[in-house]
């Protein structure tokens, strides 16, 4: 039961990582078939984040009365939904108005999983799932250029890959009774505590949430880490070229290699990670990145620094998220782990969402060259929120007192 249901949702995560980049590596041909500006892209994915941050907030609730298991299948159902959606889709308001499913089942499928996963198995699956989730968000520009070369039209690709979600949702709902028969990894810590599926229980109101000691600490620290991912992503080749003189071929080569870096650091960590801990592979995560930030920022004449600065910031963020989000039930209980996964969600959809477009206004009033002072800010700010964390799970765990 536990192998089983353990591959079926490592092959959840590939096809979950499937969707993310669709959309960026399709809209230069896409802006131009629908007839609208290229920066209406934002405007897609903006519907998106907020469906997947209204999701999220309200995956406690939902998962709670349905189960893990069902919530999965279902936001996947919605999701395949949605990109079929897209494939049809001949004009701008149609593609928006998809993008509503999309967002929201996004959102719900992400905490249901994760809190699952955290509740589950260990630290080393949640690293190699993740890694897994890179895969298929790799995968997905190939299956875009594919049908553009072969001069199948956009819609085709976000067609395949509907298709594909289809294929899982079919999987997981075969699968159902698998969900309730796979044995927590760390004991009930309530008399109410949900069942294993994350079925049943009481539910832990959004305010009571937040008033938990060190869930805000934790909500800031993520919201930071997502925030740095996805500025590097979005600016790291722009800034290369106009600040530090890199080709465009160079800068965008490296700039990959970031994320690779994160794909391939998350497959490395799961080999230690239940040696380490999530603590240490948040705190070393966060240092390996700060490191890489300085390599950046260093005022010598070779860009191969830079460059190196680079990979090794990818591969510092790799274990950031996994350990945050395992390390959940054991900082604040069971019972509520699936409400604080919620909001980090959404935590972090709102720092993936806001901080890129607050770093481009920022360097047009300022200049390209607080790229690395930016990203510093953000690393100090995620370090100093979850050892904040750490010291109040230390304290509390010296006084004897329970996870909340």
């Amino acid at each position: 039961m536990y192998s089983l249901l353990l591959a079926i949702i490592y092959v959840a995560f590939v096809s979950l990582g499937l969707p993310d980049s669709l959309i960026g590596a399709g809209w230069p041909v896409m802006h131009r078939d629908l007839d609208v500006p290229v920066a209406f892209a934002g405007i897609v994915t903006m519907i998106i984040a907020g469906g997947t941050i209204l999701s999220s907030l309200a995956s406690e609730r939902v998962t709670r009365r349905f189960g893990a298991g069902l919530v999965t299948a279902v936001s996947v159902g919605l999701t395949a939904a949605a990109l079929v959606g897209f494939s049809v889709s001949d004009s701008f308001w149609m593609l928006c108005l998809w993008a509503i499913p999309f967002g929201l089942g996004a959102g719900a499928v992400d905490a249901a999983l994760n809190n699952y996963v955290a509740l589950h198995y260990a630290a080393r699956h949640m690293n190699w799932l993740h890694s897994f989730w890179g895969l298929g968000a790799s995968i997905s520009p190939f299956i875009m250029s594919y049908v553009l070369t072969a001069e199948l039209g956009w819609s085709s690709a976000y067609l395949i890959v509907g298709v594909i979600q289809a294929a899982l949702t079919f999987v997981l709902l075969v699968s159902l009774p698998l969900w309730g028969k796979v044995n927590p990894r760390i004991p009930d810590d309530h008399a109410a505590e949900a069942e294993p599926s994350g079925k049943g229980g009481l539910h832990v109101p959004l305010a009571g949430a937040l008033r938990i000691p060190g869930v805000v600490s934790i909500l800031i620290a993520f919201f930071a880490y997502c925030a740095l991912e996805t500025t590097v992503i979005l600016w790291a080749s722009t800034w290369l070229v106009t600040d530090r003189g890199v080709t465009p071929a160079t800068a965008a080569a490296f700039a990959s290699l970031f994320l690779l870096g994160i794909t391939a650091g998350r497959f490395l960590a799961g080999f230690l990670a239940d040696r380490l801990g999530d603590r240490r592979l948040i705190r070393g995560g966060f240092a390996t990145v700060g490191l890489g930030v300085v390599m950046l920022a260093l005022p010598v004449q070779t860009d191969a620094l830079a460059l190196a600065g680079l990979v090794l910031a990818g591969l510092g963020c790799a274990p950031i998220y996994p350990a945050i989000i395992h390390s959940t039930p054991v900082n604040f209980g069971r019972r509520n782990s699936q409400a604080i996964i919620g909001i980090q969600m959404a935590a972090a959809y709102t720092g993936s969402t806001f901080a890129p477009p607050l770093f481009g206004a920022l360097s047009a009033w300022a200049g390209m060259w607080v790229f690395p002072l930016f990203l510093g800010v953000l690393v100090v700010l995620g370090l100093l929120m979850s050892e904040r964390l750490n010291r109040l799970v230390a304290r509390r765990g010296r006084v004897g007192q329970p996870a909340p």
